[in-house]
């Protein structure tokens, strides 16, 4: 019988959908995090249950041939990368065979081309944004860094090993210096979830990765930052500087930003590229963070779409029209579906400024902006599309959604997923409903951390030969 803190030694042998390491003691099942398959452990337990029972690593005694030693000190405390100590091609391994083991287990197939997942060239300093929440420690002192897993406990860290560092200059870590230095000079107070007060919550820095901008938004709780122009004077002579603001979320919730942005400095924006494509990027908008390899991860997707300029497109959860952009260069014409009204705008801008003009956006939820177009225009050629490309977020598509895009009858959609679990479980409900998935590509996106995009071509089941030829090919 095992009981709360007690000690034991097992053998790692899998990893579950987290990153933790899956090993038995007597045929009970132990769930460790830090682990890596091949890992010989001593742990203890900290939650026991009747079947399993989840433990904290205290040595390992032999380490898997795929360990490594993690390049951040503080990596097994922050909640950020849960895969530091395996080495990159493991991670790899793990991730491709997730997204394998999601669709096969969840979406009810095998008969599919798995292709070999798309990796980093380097799976550090990647990340353009990063979002520091700010608070205090036992000792009342202003602490910034990240959340520690599964909590919102603050790890403090100065340098994020996952952060651009444009010319070898660690930005984030020299502008969050200057704004605890800022806050303690002028007693401006962190903010603490569980009295909701203080007035600092979150720094948000984003870098662009080609361009060099600069972008800082400090996000409070309350409607004024005291002693603003002196942050701007402060921050606005580093290299690249070019918006400084602050965000007002008042809301006693876990939602990091809320939806007024007050400029301080600056226009309002920082641009940045995704290939030859200028984006225009606020605040509140979404951007894939590791833009070399989203632009790998579009390429792919417009690879599946097959466009030869004749064909039109939706493209639904559009964000700020990154991967509809891709597309109108390729195709007659694109509409794009988003529910932020400043991503829809944040599109249109993009879309004028690099010169594209057959991309139309409507903003709202796709689940409900999608079937009432298609109810009200059901007859017209935009409710025809030769594709379809959806990019959800983590909980998929609403079924809603699903059954508007099978009446709209495409004869491709091309799925990209930020969550394999939803894409196997969405692709089961395409396939039971006329389509046929025929390939997936897993890209990394997040090196060492668990979570992996996926780009999924599924074809309409037509007795035709253009399908009979695409199902030879694989």
């Amino acid at each position: 019988m095992f009981r709360k803190n007690q000690e034991v030694e097992l053998t790692i042998e899998d990893l579950g959908s987290s990153g933790e390491g899956i090993g038995k003691v007597d045929g009970f099942t132990v769930f460790v995090k830090d682990t890596v398959i091949g890992d010989v452990v001593r742990v203890k337990l900290t939650k026991v249950k009747k079947n399993y029972a989840f433990a904290r690593l205290v040595e390992v005694i032999k380490p898997s041939e795929n360990r490594v030693e993690p390049a951040c000190p503080v990596a097994r405390a922050c909640g950020g990368c849960q895969l530091q100590m395996m080495s990159y091609a493991e991670q790899l391994r793990y991730k491709s065979e997730k997204v394998y083991n999601n669709i096969k287990r969840i979406g009810g197939t095998t008969d599919f081309k798995m292709r070999e997942i798309i990796g980093m060239e380097e799976p550090f300093h990647y990340r353009n944004k990063a979002q520091f929440p700010v608070g205090l420690n036992r000792d009342g002192e202003i602490v910034y860094g990240f959340y520690a897993g599964r909590t919102h406990s603050i790890i403090s860290c100065d340098s994020c090993m996952l952060g651009i560092n444009p010319n070898g200059v660690d930005i984030n870590s020299k502008i969050m210096s200057i704004i605890k230095s800022f806050m303690e000079d002028h007693n401006i107070t962190a903010y603490d979830e569980e009295s909701h007060k203080g007035l600092v919550r979150h720094v948000l820095i984003r870098i662009g990765a080609k361009t060099g901008q600069i972008m800082v938004c400090v996000v409070i709780n309350g409607t004024r930052l005291p002693f603003a122009e002196e942050l701007v004077h402060l921050l606005k002579n580093i290299e690249g500087m070019t918006n400084i603001s602050y965000n007002i979320n008042t809301e006693k919730s876990n939602v990091i930003l809320g939806t007024e942005v007050v400029d301080l400095y600056g226009s309002g924006y920082i641009e940045d590229y995704i290939g030859d494509v200028k984006f225009r990027i606020s605040a509140l908008s979404f951007f894939q963070v590791n833009p070399e390899q989203t632009e790998k991860l579009y390429g792919r997707a417009l690879e599946c779409a097959g466009l030869t300029g004749n064909e039109t497109v939706w493209d639904l959860y559009c964000g700020i029209g990154s991967i509809s952009l891709f597309l109108a260069r390729k195709a007659k014409k694109v509409i794009g579906v988003e529910i932020v009204p400043q991503a829809i705008e944040d599109a249109k801008i993009n879309a004028q400024i690099n010169d594209i003009d057959n991309a139309e956006f409507l903003v709202g939820a796709a689940e409900e902006v999608v079937p009432s177009y298609f109810e009200e225009n059901q007859n017209a050629a935009e409710c025809k599309p030769d594709v379809i490309v959806v990019d959800p977020p983590r909980k998929g598509c609403d079924e809603k959604l699903l059954n508007t895009v099978v009446r709209m009858a495409p004869k491709k959609v091309v799925y990209v997923s930020c969550d394999s679990a939803t894409l196997g479980r969405d692709v089961k409900w395409l396939e039971e409903n006329g389509y046929k998935l025929v390939e997936a590509t897993p890209v990394d996106m997040f090196g060492q951390s668990v979570h992996v995009e996926t780009v999924a071509l599924l074809y309409q089941m037509r007795d035709d030969s253009h399908f009979k030829h695409i199902c030879a090919k694989w």
